[in-house]
């Protein structure tokens, strides 16, 4: 990051080829590595968070063996447990504020500094998010279609969420990584245009098109369930199995996880998005610019998702909060607990 708060783009993007010692002088000066130390602890502690919560959401979904039954949703939690765990390791090493050096300190800032992995699983974690939904959708919406549904169909989209993620992630930090002067300087642009329209795709296709899956997708679903409830009404007096009641029950419980799950994916972006698209309005590079309390600040907020996220399948899902309520040491039942296996 530089150091001068009305530095432009162009200004920045000569970092790349400045001499080390002015490198150095912009980039670390003293107030700068602060205020990037605190940030990263920040970060660091909310990843651990993030990371402990969506440990144990996945240990409940197993124990009550609904990882097999929600193969995409045990996937969601994965992946942002694996986001968390690598942004751990990485804010690590930034606040200790290592020098590179070499082909290990050049890979170093590639892989780990770079949070690779960690955009990586994010990206999946997005990209799995509109697979779900539109799961959600076809059970919902085209009940007979989806019956025709696959376990492989299921399992391929695991496997492409993954691969995408990773894929999306790679391609934007190798061209535009690099050490400098014992630094890893990332998301530099060859121009501003570059950059500006990379920033215009992938708001487009990881925030605006996901957006548009979640309101059709659930819009659809929730006009569905109406219908399906005015139904059963119309029908009450014939009566119905106590298991198509409780089907519905729960399969309306998982469309109620996934919607706060997708409002809470919606709110918890806008900081970010609006500041970096501050930046690039005046000319900026949102990966080097000045004003790092407001850069993790708004992503403080982002990352709250992957701590909020974890606990809202534990209270909403059934079978996870009845699993974790068992690890609580003071909490006595006094009747078996029944698991649902839809």
């Amino acid at each position: 990051m530089t150091s001068r708060q009305d530095s432009t783009f162009d200004d920045q993007t000569e970092l790349l080829t400045t001499d080390p010692v002015e490198i150095n002088q912009q980039t670390t000066g003293s107030s700068m590595t602060s205020m990037s130390s605190r940030g990263a602890l920040l970060l660091l502690f909310l990843a651990l968070v993030g990371a402990a919560a969506n440990a144990l959401v996945l240990y409940a979904l197993v124990a009550s063996k609904q990882h097999e039954k929600h193969a995409l949703i045990f996937n969601q939690n994965l992946l942002d447990f694996v986001s968390c765990f690598f942004l751990v390791i990485s804010n690590a090493l930034k606040v200790d504020n290592i020098y590179l050096s070499g082909t290990l300190g050049y890979w170093l800032c590639m892989i780990v500094l770079s949070e690779l992995f960690s955009y990586g699983a994010f990206h999946g974690s997005v990209i799995n998010l509109a697979a779900i939904t539109v799961e959600r959708y076809l059970k919902v919406v085209h009940a007979v279609w989806a019956k025709k549904l696959q376990n492989w169909m299921i399992y391929s989209t695991v496997a492409f969420a993954w691969i995408a993620g990773v894929v999306v992630a790679v391609a934007m930090i190798f061209p535009t990584s690099s050490v400098v002067d014992g630094a890893c300087l990332m998301g530099v642009f060859s121009s501003h245009q570059a950059q500006l329209a990379y920033w215009i795709w992938y708001i487009l296709s990881f925030y605006v098109v996901i957006l548009l899956i979640f309101i059709f997708c659930y819009g659809r679903i929730l006009m569905a369930i109406r219908h399906q409830a005015q139904v059963m009404v119309a029908h009450s007096a014939t009566g119905s199995s106590t298991a198509q009641t409780q089907s519905k029950q729960i399969q309306t419980n998982v469309i109620k996880t996934m919607i706060l799950v997708s409002v809470l994916f919606a709110v918890s972006w806008v900081p970010v998005y609006i500041y970096v698209l501050d930046l690039l309005i005046n000319g900026k590079n949102p990966n080097l610019a000045a004003d790092s309390l407001r850069r993790y600040a708004a992503m403080s907020v982002t990352y709250l998702y992957n701590c909020i996220n974890p606990f809202i399948y534990a209270t909403k899902f059934d079978p996870v909060r009845r699993i974790l309520l068992r690890l609580i040491p003071c909490k006595k039942t006094t009747q078996p607990v029944a698991v649902n296996l839809s």
